[in-house]
């Protein structure tokens, strides 16, 4: 039996429904890791897809939402407010499978505390939420319910046949769990709807390491991608997903004709459909924007293609890009933000409502938007592409910025808070 307060905590265990690639959530569970294994923590991994350590993980194919099984019962859950006995059968099966491969690894790498990725947070795995809730409520064993993105921030999730389960498990009400949100809104709303509170762990950087040089590895991407020397390279360090805004970023590619602009999107991910994808294609074209998504040649780290030649990073398309573009119309903070200002390169953002009310205070030196992109901005953009000096400085003065306010030593002081509320000192 656990209790809610304890003190010797020593091995902690991850879920999530994956731990793979360079989504916003595995990026920020590796800091995470890093950071409490520094502070002598142990660290181990549930999830239904993983590159990750293999004797520290457990990988269980139905904990991925991307699993068949987990599609098929998803789609019948949301766009309808009526669930048939079956799929609530099918549902709760699902969940007993998975609540069992829960107690297996808690017992296999004798767990004292459960960290779950927004796994509690995001209804895109409902069996994996259902059986996590249950595991606890069972157990009593300590959490920390890592919140990224809540249902009512998604209009697809709506409409809905599982009202009862997002009020059970999406986040749940335990006394045993201690919630962490991402920002303010995410801390009001979470207040406001579910009567619960919770601690704000924005994301962050480890900016006490300065990042890398442009390498002779890396200055071979703009030829291997078509970028010739006296093009311009945005880049878009997202996935194609509506809410990125990537048509903005086409935009103001096609009123950069005289800089020969051209827009290398880093992520091929389309976890919400093809539709927005083939949309953004076609709007390229028709303003004569060469577009580039290479997942052949684009990866979450260096490689060998299936051809035998050269895969690049995330970090070798920062490094040879000229201006990153952000216009997202909504972000729960803004992983790609904070990647752009420890490259030190410039950038353009959408005054999404988690930027204005917890960064754009801080006083970082970028080019802002509001929903459209204006001949204001493209002057701005322009002038910076001109004058590389302004860029320099910008650059140096955001990575000071993120330093002072988004670093691992703020992430460590409050991981040290929410380890208090269990009992650890």
């Amino acid at each position: 039996m656990y209790l809610t307060k304890t003190t010797n905590i020593q091995r902690i265990g991850f879920i999530s429904t994956r731990f793979k690639g360079t989504d916003g959530v595995s990026l920020e569970t590796a800091k995470w890791r890093q950071v409490l294994e520094k502070m002598g923590y142990e660290c181990f991994f549930f999830s239904g897809l993983s590159d990750w350590q293999q004797d520290k993980s457990m990988v269980v194919d139905e904990a991925f939402f991307g699993h068949p099984e987990i599609l098929e019962l998803q789609s019948y859950c949301f766009g309808t407010t009526v669930r048939g006995e079956s799929l609530t059968g099918k549902i709760q099966a699902v969940r007993f499978r998975l609540k069992q491969a829960l107690y297996d690894f808690v017992d296999t790498f004798k767990l004292d505390l459960l960290i779950a990725e927004n796994a509690l947070t995001i209804p895109m795995h409902i069996p994996l939420g259902l059986a996590i809730t249950e595991y606890v409520a069972e157990t009593g064993i300590p959490v920390i319910a890592h919140h990224h993105d809540f249902s009512w921030e998604r209009q697809r999730f709506s409409v809905n046949c599982v009202e009862d389960y997002l009020s059970m498990a999406f986040p749940p009400r335990l006394h045993t769990i201690n919630h962490v949100v991402i920002n303010s809104e995410a801390r009001q709303k979470l207040s406001f709807r579910c009567g619960l509170s919770s601690i704000i762990i924005p994301n962050v950087f480890d900016f006490d390491t300065a990042p890398p040089a442009l390498d002779d590895y890396a200055r071979t991407l703009r030829q291997d991608l078509g970028v010739a020397p006296d093009e311009t390279l945005l880049l878009q360090p997202t996935r194609v997903v509506a809410r990125k805004g990537i048509e903005h970023a086409i935009e103001l590619a096609g009123r950069l004709k005289d800089k020969k602009a051209k827009l290398l999107i880093s992520h091929q991910e389309r976890d919400e459909g093809s539709d927005y994808f083939l949309r953004t294609m076609d709007y390229a074209a028709l303003l004569g924007v060469d577009v580039i998504v290479r997942p052949d040649l684009i990866g979450a780290d260096r490689g060998v293609t299936e051809l035998g030649t050269k895969k690049y990073s995330l970090w070798d398309c920062y490094l040879n890009a000229d201006f990153v573009t952000y216009p997202s119309s909504y972000e729960g903070f803004g992983n790609a933000f904070l990647e752009a200002i420890w490259f030190k390169k410039p950038i353009l953002v959408n005054r999404y409502s988690i930027f204005q009310e917890d960064i754009e205070p801080l006083d970082f030196d970028v080019v802002v938007m509001e929903n459209y992109v204006t001949p204001e901005i493209i002057e701005t953009v322009r002038a910076i592409l001109d004058n590389p000096e302004a860029g320099v400085l910008m650059g140096a003065k955001n990575f000071e910025l993120g330093r002072r306010f988004f670093s691992f030593r703020l992430l460590e002081q409050r991981l040290h808070q929410v380890m208090m509320n269990f009992g650890q000192l």
